[in-house]
């Protein structure tokens, strides 16, 4: 048995965000723990690739929205934790087929589940991540923790699919791209918020105000990283920048850029994307500038952060409620530095 991974936080704790970590680091560790104990109940002879996955964790968003949601809904019991460990197994499993698909060779700074072991083995190693995850939800005494789980990896995996047929897509629309990272990203946030508030008997009006926060939070989550793509620096990405573009993902400051420039630009930046070299980043960083597009993306990234904030109204105050409201204080303060270099 391998040690549970710690959480993986960002490189420079902003007190906000050190506080709120520190208070769900005990609950952080369990589900790391748990999440270890679950390479027991794979085949033995698969056991190392469903360990080098599930010890992939990075920052564990999904399981401290479930802890910080369920404490603001009246409470944790041992059920948050199990809830935690399924929704963050089918996150893994959605990042091993991601990387499969995005012929990624690295994932977190070690080589993906795919780089390491090969494609077939990838996808029946995500297969059998999502059954499994299914099958620790049917072990709950009532149906509503398995259907909740079942549709909303429904929803992940159809998300992933609308995106794979719109990649190399130069019209892509703007609506196109938000469903997606609703049904790619944003879905599981929810989950996370919606069952921890259940969990916790909270009143339907409660569990859909923490899910509709989950869904503002998630939106805003995978906004901001798909900006880190091309906005930011290497070392906050913790990826070579530009990995999007090369895989023809039309994001929203491409998008927006898109749809202001002057057919020239236009010409210039699709042949970029057809044709992609790292070379083009700049370019494309230029374009983006000259367009205005980093002020439109934080500003929309801000405007789901103050939904997300507003959903929060709905629950009485406490501890737990002001740190779901932190983590959109700090997505904001990270959004704010995007392309300041520039």
């Amino acid at each position: 048995m391998v040690a549970a991974p710690a959480c993986s936080p960002p490189s420079t704790l902003s007190p906000a965000w050190k506080q709120i970590l520190e208070s769900v680091e005990p609950f952080l560790h369990g589900v790391g723990s748990r999440l270890v104990a679950q390479i027991d109940e794979f085949e033995p002879q698969i056991a190392a690739f469903a360990q080098y996955a599930l010890t992939a964790q990075g920052k564990q968003l999904r399981p401290m929205l479930v802890c910080l949601s369920g404490e603001a809904a009246g409470g944790l019991n041992d059920s948050h934790l199990t809830v935690a460990v399924i929704i963050e197994m089918v996150h893994l499993a959605t990042l091993v087929h991601d990387d499969i698909i995005d012929e990624a060779d690295l994932r977190r700074g070690r080589p993906s589940l795919a780089a390491h072991w090969g494609n077939e083995i990838s996808v029946l190693l995500g297969d059998c991540l999502f059954a499994h995850a299914l099958k620790l939800s049917a072990s709950f005494p009532t149906p509503e923790i398995c259907r909740e789980v079942a549709a909303a990896t429904n929803t992940v995996c159809a998300g992933e699919i609308l995106q794979t047929r719109g990649r190399g897509n130069f019209e892509v629309a703007r609506s196109h791209y938000f469903k997606v990272l609703a049904m790619k990203t944003a879905e599981l946030f929810a989950l996370s918020c919606d069952l921890g508030a259940f969990l916790s008997h909270a009143t339907a009006a409660r569990r859909e105000a923490l899910r509709q926060y989950g869904m503002a939070l998630g939106t805003a989550y995978q906004l901001y990283d798909d900006c880190l793509d091309v906005l930011g620096s290497e070392a906050a990405a913790g990826k070579s920048l530009g990995a999007d573009l090369a895989k023809s993902k039309m994001t929203l400051p491409v998008i927006i850029v898109r749809d202001r420039a002057s057919p020239a630009d236009q010409n210039k930046l699709r042949g970029w994307l057809q044709n992609w070299e790292p070379e083009h980043l700049p370019g494309v960083v230029a374009l983006i500038e000259e367009y205005d597009a980093f002020t439109e993306s934080r500003n929309v990234i801000q405007h789901y952060l103050a939904a997300a904030r507003q959903a929060l109204a709905a629950l009485p105050p406490s501890e737990s409620r002001a740190k779901l409201g932190g983590l959109t204080f700090f997505l904001a303060q990270q959004t704010e530095a995007l392309g300041v270099e520039y």
